[in-house]
């Protein structure tokens, strides 16, 4: 079965960095494509970054352009979300997602949380 696992969250301050990581298995995931999303408390979950299943394509949210970064390892079937210069409003739990089957799978979320 589809399982996706995120690790790498954590309390930083204004400014820090983290990079989270998303472990999948159960689908042929060098041909899938993947996203991150956030949902911060008393808000909708709202789509973060989403990358093809090569590596090539990326999109990301205004709010992260040019300080998050995605990656990925077909090898390890790992997605990765370097996050840079993060601010306060970036505290949300994150989650991993992919579509198999026409049906979306979510991870069970890693929190991050921006704070002085």
């Amino acid at each position: 079965q589809v399982q996706l696992v995120e690790s790498g969250g954590g309390l930083v301050q204004p400014g820090g960095s983290l990079r989270l990581s998303c472990a999948a298995s159960g689908f042929t995931f060098s041909r899938t494509p993947m996203s991150w999303y956030r949902q911060a408390p008393g808000k909708e979950r709202e789509l973060v970054v989403g990358i093809s299943s090569a590596g090539g394509g990326t999109n990301y949210a205004d709010s992260v352009k040019g300080r998050f970064t995605i990656s990925r390892d077909n090898a390890k079937n790992t997605v990765y979300l370097q996050m840079n210069s993060l601010k306060p409003e970036d505290t949300a739990v994150y989650y991993c997602n992919t579509n198999v089957d026409r049906r979306a799978y979510w991870g069970q979320g890693t929190q991050v949380t921006v704070s002085s």
